[in-house]
């Protein structure tokens, strides 16, 4: 095998695991959400922890879609702390479309 046949291999299997650690966080957030939505959750450590985990997986879009909802069930419990956590997805993510425009 050559070393460039060996360093696909490797990058494959690098990726194989991203989108491991992604289908697993799915889960695994899918239920804290969950848990948050359906209680009517206004605790704002345990919102904003969740936030914080989610945000390093947003690029794999049920993790986003699950960082949505969490962002607008908080809007209307903390809307300065929810704008800061929009603005941090922007800032890591680098990506509007997924927000929409930014509004004055």
């Amino acid at each position: 095998m050559s070393e460039f046949d060996a360093l696909v291999e490797s990058i494959g299997s690098i990726a194989e695991r991203i989108q491991d650690l992604q289908r697993q966080a799915t889960q695994q957030y899918k239920t804290v959400v969950g848990d948050i939505l359906h209680s009517g959750c206004r605790d704002a450590k345990r919102i904003e922890q969740a936030l914080d985990g989610l945000l390093d997986f947003c690029g794999h879009e049920p993790v986003l879609r699950l960082y949505k909802r969490l962002c607008r069930h908080y809007w209307d419990i903390d809307p300065a702390a929810t704008a800061d956590y929009i603005k941090a997805h922007r800032e890591h993510w680098d990506n509007e479309e997924h927000w929409g425009p930014k509004t004055p």
